[in-house]
């Protein structure tokens, strides 16, 4: 009866395959991605500046070459959280807000130095940042002019003295709630903040022609009046000047 037993395996044979391949392993492969590489379709307001705007800036300005024509860099949002130091509670529910405007999660701003009148020391949580490049960039700023501006309190045109002398313009915002993303009714307190859009103009008025081209709805100067910097945009446009990431 020794012929009816199987035959038994060599160790280290068991669950190999003919020919010494290892079985291939089962299971899903997981990949973290924050969707930056997932297909997408070009936003919309890019597509419009590379086939509308800046054909339109060659002719109007005279230039020769496409790469002559100014262009948006970087997009800044800062938000002061003074009570951040003492209530976590509020710098994260002002992150969520902010991560849902923009489409990505702010950045902690901490204090530089040491305060004693407003009881404030080095280290502190006291705002947030966001700086949004590419494609985001102009998702975002699509969003801002077609639906965020037109739901502003007795507006009647953006500042024109926002520019600060090289192209780059600041916006300063009073409450977040004009952003459809965010529910009025879970808004914890109203906020402003600061939106400071850098282009490669280096002149106001290229600047202006730019923002003005991408639908940008300026308020109307009274006549013999040209626009210039402001006190408050110089300021805002240094403390960004050197934003990276």
């Amino acid at each position: 009866m020794a012929d009816d037993k199987k035959p038994v395996k060599a160790p280290g044979t068991m669950g190999k395959k003919a020919g010494g391949a290892a079985p291939a392993k089962s299971g899903p492969a997981f990949a973290l991605s924050d969707g930056r590489g997932a297909p997408h379709s070009a936003p919309r307001l890019k597509t419009y500046y590379v086939e509308k705007v800046v054909p339109a800036l060659m002719k109007g300005r005279g230039l020769a070459n496409p790469l002559q024509v100014p262009r948006l860099r970087k997009i800044v949002i800062n938000i002061g959280v003074s009570e951040g130091k003492e209530n976590i509670q509020m710098l994260e529910a002002a992150r969520e807000e902010m991560a849902l405007i923009t489409g990505q999660w702010p950045q902690l701003r901490r204090a530089k130095k040491s305060i004693s009148n407003f009881k404030l020391r080095e280290g502190m949580p006291i705002g947030l940042r966001v700086t949004l490049r590419g494609d985001r960039m102009y998702e975002f700023l699509d969003r801002f002019v077609s639906t965020a501006v037109p739901r502003m309190r007795d507006f009647r045109g953006l500042d024109p003295d926002g520019f600060d002398g090289r192209g780059n313009y600041n916006i300063g915002l009073r409450e977040q709630m004009i952003f459809p993303e965010i529910d009025a009714e879970k808004v914890v307190k109203q906020r402003g903040m600061n939106i400071s859009i850098v282009t490669s103009a280096g002149q106001d008025d290229m600047g202006r022609a730019l923002l003005e081209a991408m639908g940008f709805p300026f308020r109307r100067l009274p006549s013999g009046r040209q626009a210039g910097p402001s006190k408050d945009s110089a300021v805002a446009t240094a403390a960004t000047a050197g934003v990276e990431g």
